[in-house]
């Protein structure tokens, strides 16, 4: 138990589960550097078919147990974002029913993947769902943008595009399916050093919005997705393989891989991942890439409604 207590769950208690997905930005425009520090970004958002599980005893104390095959990078309890969601909602609804939580790590931190914003967000969920609130409720969306930029997007995990600092979202977006293979190199890259590559100063601009450019990604033919995709971006890219050049060469491993029709990295990295006409052509590529690199965390699923 990483907080030094033994967690044993309530005998008669209900527990409620939820997955909390690996998040994927399919593209990432970062369009300036606020006054305040923060940048100014656009991102399509999607989600995979895989990542953290979370459970909620509900009713007991406020507590957390961590495991799993990537506990280790979790960071101290203290500091987890399930723990600072739970209270900035409890802080503002007098009375909500909390609980312990049990979460199992399967992503690796470090990785742009949105693990711990994916956890919070599940969090969240999962506290509305003992309470009966509506996932709606302004006050779960307040406790989600106090506590981090990534969780709204997490919320309620669907493709969307993501404006501001995180915080704008558009309405749920359909995608047409396609195989995805995502990679992590074995780096753990945190966010700060990688934004700090990009070099902008408070106030700077790096890109001009168009208003003529089209941000809604087609939505029937898997083709035509691709096409729109790869004349899209992430400018954090560049970034993160300045210091970070293991990025460089699991990109280049992905591009590779027989069928494989783009690959990008994903947020601020160092996972990287690539897109495939199905998810069994995603997967035979995993395997030849973890024959290659048994080092690195691989996993394949199928992206789109």
């Amino acid at each position: 138990m990483r907080n030094g207590r033994a967690f044993t769950h309530p005998a008669m208690a209900q527990s409620e589960s939820t997955l909390a997905p690996a998040k994927i930005n399919l593209t990432l425009r970062i369009f300036g550097r606020r006054g305040d520090g923060f940048h100014e970004l656009e991102s399509l958002v999607a989600f995979a078919p895989f990542g953290d599980r979370l459970t909620l005893w509900p009713d007991g104390p406020l507590d957390l147990e961590v495991s799993g095959a990537t506990a280790a990078g979790a960071g101290p309890l203290a500091d987890n974002l399930v723990l600072r969601a739970a209270r900035a909602l409890a802080a503002r609804i007098e009375g909500l029913r909390l609980g312990r939580f049990a979460l199992v790590k399967r992503l690796p931190s470090g990785a742009g993947l949105g693990g711990g914003s994916s956890d919070a967000a599940a969090a969240l969920r999962l506290i509305a769902k003992v309470n009966r609130l509506a996932l709606e409720d302004p006050r779960i969306h307040d406790a989600a943008r106090a506590t981090g930029a990534d969780i709204p997007v997490c919320l309620d995990p669907r493709p969307r595009i993501m404006r501001g600092i995180g915080e704008i979202l558009s309405a749920p977006l359909v995608l047409p399916r396609l195989g995805i293979l995502i990679v992590h190199p074995a780096l753990a890259l945190p966010t700060g050093p990688v934004f700090k590559a990009l070099g902008l100063a408070p106030g700077e601009q790096l890109l001009a919005r168009s208003a003529a450019r089209s941000v809604s990604p087609p939505a029937s033919e898997p083709d035509a997705l691709l096409a729109w995709l790869a004349a899209e971006r992430n400018d954090l890219e560049q970034a993160a393989i300045s210091i970070a050049p293991q990025v460089a060469a699991a990109l280049e491993a992905i591009a590779d891989l027989p069928g494989c029709r783009l690959a990008r990295m994903s947020g601020s990295g160092s996972a990287c991942f690539g897109l495939f006409d199905s998810s069994s052509a995603a997967a035979a590529a995993g395997r030849r890439l973890t024959a290659a690199h048994p080092s690195w965390w691989v996993r394949a699923g199928l992206l789109g409604s």
